[in-house]
């Protein structure tokens, strides 16, 4: 497909996280952009003051009669009007993940795949890139706090560092000179089916890095029999890890061991012992794409962050509120030890909106077993996002679980009210689906006055 003869593009789905930063990519090369979404998000309204038009109906009517390419994302449900409609109209209708593949296969592509982990690491290494001589280009599952954006484009730069997505097996259409795999926990049963499954997928992805490529995995994770290189937080045994890991003045500190030199004494601000992991692996790409010890120095304690990961709104004397994406057991699991590392011996209570009724089916038990380690846990109901209800999956399932001192279950209307009525040291919200929707409410019911 020749990209440069492209006037209108229509995305179904356009308020995704993946799907924006493609709409914003396109913006750029001077298409014009419309779309359908179900929801007016506060990213819909971005994209619509940046000039694309975008509508919350399904009808066929409002799509605009000259555009030539589709671009849908896979959550969007196959009986979608618009969709049935466009896949029988004889424009082109392809997957946000095989347009990835085709705009970055004559790039170099860095892919950050894993369960969790993928969107800061991804963004760290495109700050790290981006704020030294190298740059790059970067389609990002979350909005970065440095660039206010989930899109980061070089004119100089042949480099692309995106977020490798193994839902609906999406990152086997992208091209990685460079690729990264985090962690591989079950997760997306519905699609795969078993956890042999989806390692067996992660397994494909490793054999796209070709022989001249680099492939680099969380040290602990499966062995595809791939030359490889690996990372961990603290592990000696991997070829990337820290030492000397502390934290002042809420800063971390730590000293970083790669096969062939050690730096002392890097900081980094951004919070989150997971986060120092991720650091890991983001300097050991940079360095390897060209970046100075110097520049990835600077970057490292310039980093702001991404918007909904480990993100502080209030951080004051008898108060601090974090809102987090933690949606699968083990996200929350390494939420909540960070937060317990950083503020010890603080109660901490946390909102959880589990997301998918398959997910909350298939991960139960692993659910209450990290939700446990709260003092206090207010539960929501399930949000469905693409899915029809299952008999007998609810919400209350995982609060009969819990075994934390205290449980509440709540709808969402009702979590202010239910807020005030507890007395909150650290407050943490964890959720992937509309839970962000209340964000700006609890720091504004909560910020001193």
């Amino acid at each position: 497909m020749n990209f440069e003869t492209l006037k209108h593009i229509y995305f179904l789905g356009i308020g995704g996280i993946g799907m924006s930063a493609l709409a914003r990519f396109f913006a750029s090369k001077n298409v014009k952009i419309s779309g359908y979404d179900r929801t007016r998000t506060p990213l819909c309204e971005e994209l619509e003051n940046e000039g694309m038009d975008v509508h919350y109906i399904e009808d066929v009517n409002l799509i605009p009669k000259d555009i030539d390419l589709v671009i849908y994302t896979p959550a969007i449900p196959k009986d979608n009007v618009e969709f049935v409609h466009l896949q029988n109209s004889g424009i082109p209708v392809l997957k946000r993940s095989k347009i990835l593949g085709l705009i970055t296969q004559n790039m170099t592509g860095v892919c950050i795949a894993g369960t969790h982990g993928k969107t800061t690491i991804s963004t760290l290494i495109a700050h790290l890139l981006t704020q030294s001589e190298v740059k790059c280009n970067a389609f990002l599952g979350g909005i970065a706090k440095n660039y206010n954006s989930n899109l980061i484009l070089s004119k100089t730069s042949q480099i692309a560092v995106i977020e490798a997505d193994e839902f609906d097996r999406s990152f086997l259409k992208l091209h990685p000179q460079i690729a990264v795999i985090s962690s591989i926990d079950a997760d997306h049963l519905d699609i795969y089916g078993t956890k042999n499954a989806m390692e067996q997928s992660f397994s494909e992805f490793a054999n796209l890095v070709p022989h001249n490529g680099f492939l680099f995995q969380k040290y602990g994770t499966p062995n595809f029999g791939k030359a490889h290189k690996t990372y961990h937080l603290t592990d000696t045994n991997a070829d990337y890890y820290t030492s000397n890991l502390h934290v002042e003045n809420g800063t971390y500190h730590f000293d970083f061991h790669a096969p062939d030199f050690n730096w002392k004494n890097l900081k980094m601000v951004y919070p989150g012992l997971h986060n120092v992991e991720n650091a890991v692996i983001a300097v050991a790409v940079a360095h390897l794409l060209g970046a100075t010890e110097t520049e990835i120095r600077n970057g490292l304690k310039t980093f702001s962050g991404i918007k909904r990961r480990f993100d502080v709104h209030i951080k004051t004397g008898n108060l601090i509120y974090i809102d987090d994406y933690a949606h699968h057991p083990e996200e929350i699991k390494a939420c909540i030890e960070s937060v317990k590392s950083l503020f010890p011996n603080r109660k901490i209570t946390g909102i959880f909106q589990p997301h998918l009724y398959s997910r909350t089916r298939d991960f139960a038990d692993d659910f209450a077993k990290s939700l446990s380690l709260l003092d206090t846990l207010i539960l929501l109901d399930i949000y469905p996002a693409r899915e029809l209800p299952i008999e007998g999956v609810s919400s209350e399932i995982l609060l009969e679980k819990c075994t934390c001192p205290n449980k509440i279950l709540t709808t969402k209307s009702n979590l202010l009210k239910i807020l005030k009525t507890q007395p909150l040291d650290v407050l943490v919200t964890m959720g992937a689906g509309d839970i962000d929707q209340v964000v700006e409410r609890i720091i504004k019911m909560l910020k001193p006055k």
